[in-house]
């Protein structure tokens, strides 16, 4: 199974920041340590033209020249570096890789990405391009595929995916998600399913299982993106859910079944993961690979 990564880009950030950089080399490490199968490949860059896909011109010269007004900048919580610009440049171009190379094995993985909340001329929530809605452009621009869902299982709304996408039949919008938690202003998915605080394995595999026969009885994927976010989980200082690791590898399963059963290729992207404990959410986004890498080889058999 191919995963593309862009660990290696960092973004210069303040002392004390709360967004959990440091995550994206530890799963690195550890898939290669962990998991059997892995292809991993450096993340192309995306251009002005594939970004240009989902985003604005002037927004995308605006963040790559480091123009934006101020209160932009700080709404995507980041300070403006060249290392911003370029690993989100790299994050948008991993799943737009892990599309094809899923188009192709069936499985594949973009070990960062998830960035949903940037909207078309704005970013926000850590989020500075909407990768999956890039991908989504991307391959149907190449010709691959023509119907496309994104099932975006991360803890907060994919609020810019549903933003971006909402006016195009081609692409269909799932969001599970806390339904009290940031975004606190939600935009209309195809598909929005809200979770109480303190929702449990249980409660949730049963909406995740309802929300993918809604889809499918509405909708013929014929690729999925797959935001697989590890902030869902108990020890998430973020989250407000309460799924263990059992859980979640329960919800992982749900969702590559439900996509083999039917025949549609995945892409897999990690999404968010703020937890308490950094070992905690890498463990999670370590199961989801290694779920992952095991599908690719049953997709080839």
């Amino acid at each position: 199974m191919f995963a593309f990564y862009a660990d290696h880009f960092v973004l210069p950030l303040p002392p004390g920041h709360r967004f959990p950089m440091r995550k994206y080399s530890m799963l690195r490490d550890r898939v290669v340590r962990q998991v059997p199968g892995i292809t991993l490949v450096e993340a192309p860059r995306a251009d002005d033209d594939m970004l240009h896909l989902a985003h604005d011109p002037a927004y995308v010269s605006a963040v790559s020249m480091g123009q934006l007004d101020p209160a932009k900048q700080r709404e995507i919580g980041f300070p403006w570096s060249a290392a911003m610009v370029e690993r989100s440049r790299r994050s948008a171009g991993a799943t737009v890789s892990a599309c094809r190379a899923a188009w192709r094995d069936g499985v594949a993985v973009n070990l960062a990405g998830g960035t949903h909340h940037a909207y078309a001329d704005k970013g926000g929530g850590f989020c500075v391009f909407n990768d999956a809605a890039i991908a989504a452009r991307a391959v149907q621009r190449d010709g691959l595929v023509q119907r496309v869902v994104i099932i975006d299982l991360d803890v907060h709304q994919g609020n810019g995916t549903a933003s971006i996408l909402r006016d195009d039949p081609t692409v269909f919008t799932l969001s599970l998600h806390g339904e009290k938690n940031y975004p606190f202003r939600k935009e209309a998915s195809d598909l929005d399913v809200g979770l109480p605080d303190g929702c449990g394995d249980d409660e949730y595999a049963d909406a995740l299982i309802q929300a993918l026969d809604q889809l499918f009885a509405r909708f013929s994927p014929q690729l999925a993106i797959y935001l697989a976010g590890a902030d869902p989980h108990e020890g998430d200082r973020l989250g407000r859910l309460k799924l263990t690791m059992e859980g979640l590898e329960r919800r992982d399963t749900i969702v590559f079944d439900t996509l083999r059963d039917r025949g549609v290729p995945v892409a897999v992207a990690m999404a968010g993961g703020y937890g308490n404990d950094i070992d905690n959410t890498v463990a999670v986004h370590v199961q989801t690979v290694g779920l992952a890498a095991r599908y690719c080889a049953k997709w080839r058999d």
